[in-house]
C-alpha cells in the first residue's frame, strides 16, 4: 500500500531533500488532502514540532478529523500520543523518544503501549550508514536499525523505517535494510527513503511492507492517478 505524505513546516505542505533543502511548498492544504482522498491513510508530520520550534497542531487535527492519519514530529511522551489519538489520530508515530545515548529506551516503548495500546503507535527508526540516527538525524547512536526493531518488536504495533541516506533524493530505495528489518519481526513495516517509482511500491507491496512516499509525488515523478488505481 502506497502512503501519501503530508509534511508541515510554518503552516504549509513541504518536501525536502535530506531533512534540509526545500524543494517544495504549499499552502494548498486542502488540495494535497482532496488529492489523497481514495488512500486508506495518509502520514501527516508535524516538522516545526519534530525541530522543537512550534507546531502545526491545530492544522494536523483538522486533517485527522477529515481522514484517517498517522501523525508524527514531536511526539515525545505517551500523554503527548493519548492526546494525538484523542484528537482524532489513526495512529501515533514515535521516534527520537524511544532512544538514549546507548540505544533503545524499551522503559520507554512500554509507556507508549500502555497509554494508547500496541496497536496505535508506530515506532519509527531512521537509519543511516547502517546505524540508527535521531534528534532531527543529527546524533548517530551505537545500534543498528536491526537491533532496534528487535528491543521494540514487543511493544510498538508497526514500525517506519526510513532509510536516511536516501530521503528526498529519489534516487530509488535501498531495500536491503528494509527486507533486514523484515526478517527479525513479523509486525507491520512501512518503508520510506529515495522510493521514486511504482515499480518498487508494487515489489514492497509482493512482500507485505508498504511504502510512505513524499517527493515523487509532490514532484509528479508517481502520479497519484496511477497510484490510486494500484491501490484504491
Amino acid at each position: 500500500m502506497l502512503i501519501p505524505s503530508i509534511d508541515l513546516l510554518g503552516g504549509r505542505v513541504v518536501q525536502l531533500r535530506q531533512g534540509k533543502e526545500l524543494v517544495v511548498s504549499s499552502d494548498d492544504i486542502d488540495g494535497w488532502l482532496d488529492r489523497f482522498q481514495r488512500f486508506p491513510i495518509i502520514q501527516v508530520i508535524d516538522l516545526d514540532a519534530a525541530m522543537g520550534r512550534g507546531d502545526n497542531a491545530a492544522i494536523v487535527e483538522r486533517l485527522c478529523k477529515t481522514r484517517p492519519c498517522q501523525v508524527g514530529g514531536g511526539v515525545r511522551t505517551a500523554e503527548r500520543a493519548r492526546q494525538w489519538i484523542d484528537r482524532g489520530a489513526a495512529a501515533v508515530i514515535v521516534g527520537s523518544a524511544l532512544f538514549d545515548a546507548a540505544g533503545v529506551r524499551v522503559d520507554s516503548a512500554r509507556l507508549f503501549a500502555d497509554a494508547i495500546g500496541t496497536d496505535r503507535w508506530i515506532a519509527a527508526i531512521d537509519g543511516r550508514g547502517g546505524r540508527v540516527v535521531v534528534d532531527g538525524w543529527k546524533t548517530t547512536l551505537p545500534i543498528t536499525p536491526i537491533d532496534a526493531a528487535i528491543a521494540l518488536d514487543p511493544f510498538a504495533g508497526a514500525f517506519l523505517y526510513t532509510h536516511v541516506d536516501r530521503e528526498g533524493t529519489m534516487t530509488g530505495l535501498d531495500a536491503a535494510p528494509v527486507m533486514a528489518i523484515r526478517a527479525v519481526t513479523t509486525r507491520r513495516l512501512i518503508a520510506a527513503g529515495g522510493i521514486r517509482t511504482l515499480d518498487e511500491i508494487a515489489a514492497l507491496h509482493r512482500e507485505g511492507i508498504d511504502a510512505v512516499v513524499g517527493m515523487a509525488i509532490y514532484t509528479d515523478a508517481i502520479a497519484v492517478s496511477a497510484a490510486t488505481a494500484y491501490w484504491p
